[in-house]
């Protein structure tokens, strides 16, 4: 691929060294395959996340669950990286568009911890592809990347699978859906600022923010919604484990953008759908009708 795809709203250098004169950290030259292997790997452990994340909300309330992912995210991070890499943690250079990404994504995770109560993880996770399109849409005109007409034809297809899903009559609870559509917008904002803001901030301080901003959030109300029994030592480490592969997956995630486009990495999300699928059938037993396996396959190929 080359530079003339990469561009961004701000200047950017190839580099050899570490960062630029003012200090900036220069961002690597393309290298698509790298970048797909880091997304898709994040990509899987995001269709763990929800499997575990549906089976803690089916018993403890959605505020709850993810204020203790992000506590124990957070105290992880700082215990295991922070020796070695507490300065690169805070440093920021646009901290605001930092933060204001790190919102877009608690947003974001609540509002799908609100759809996994009320929707299966399989077409809970298609229809959260609508932000991959939104993606894909604005990419252009706000990044400056070429999207071309196979991007476009893409867009449309994926947006016409979710259609199908979500079709009155399919059985889904019309406020899942709206939480989960809530869920696509904010996580299409996060994927946007995240592709905007590798050319000037480091991983580690785009995720520690991320982490930081959620713990705040969701601890605030904690002393109002830790309710119900102690949790069993299962649940206990499935507590642990979604700290655990949220920091994980984020930031494989996030360490995806420097190395490709936004427009290009989008589309191979719809891969996830796959997992999820299995996974919900592993765990839940659940198989999605008919017309719900045409509509995630429309989106799929889509990708």
């Amino acid at each position: 691929m080359s530079d003339s795809t990469m561009t961004s709203t701000t200047p950017e250098k190839r580099a050899n060294g570490p960062g630029d004169a003012d200090g900036r950290p220069a961002l690597p030259a393309p290298r698509p395959f790298r970048a797909l292997f880091l997304f898709l790997s994040g990509l899987f452990l995001f269709s763990c996340l929800d499997t575990i994340t549906k089976y803690l909300v089916m018993h403890y309330n959605v505020p709850m669950v993810m204020a203790i992912r992000y506590v124990v995210n957070l105290v992880l991070m700082v215990a295991i990286l922070g020796p070695t890499q507490g300065r690169q943690f805070v440093e920021t250079r646009r901290t605001g568009l930092v933060l204001l990404r790190a919102l877009f994504l608690t947003f974001a995770s609540l509002a799908f911890g609100m759809a996994l109560q009320r929707l299966p993880v399989a077409e809970t996770t298609a229809i959260n592809f609508v932000a991959p399109m939104l993606v894909v849409l604005v990419a252009g005109p706000l990044l400056h990347e070429r999207i071309g007409l196979l991007g476009w034809a893409a867009a449309v297809t994926g947006f016409a699978g979710v259609l199908i899903i979500v079709r009155p009559g399919g059985g889904l609870e019309l406020g899942g859906v709206a939480w989960v559509l809530s869920a696509a917008v904010a996580n299409a904002a996060y994927q946007l600022m995240s592709r905007l803001l590798v050319s000037t901030e480091r991983t580690l301080a785009l995720l520690f923010y991320t982490v930081l901003v959620g713990a705040i959030c969701f601890s605030a109300g904690l002393p109002w919604y830790l309710t119900g029994d102690p949790p069993s030592l299962l649940e206990a480490f499935l507590f642990l484990a979604i700290g655990i592969i949220g920091g994980l997956s984020h930031l494989l995630y996030t360490a995806a953008y420097r190395y490709a486009p936004a427009s290009l990495l989008a589309p191979t999300t719809y891969l996830q759908m796959l997992w999820a699928a299995l996974l919900g059938w592993l765990v839940f037993d659940h198989v999605p009708d008919a017309l719900s396996i045409l509509g995630i396959g429309v989106v799929a190929s889509s990708g």
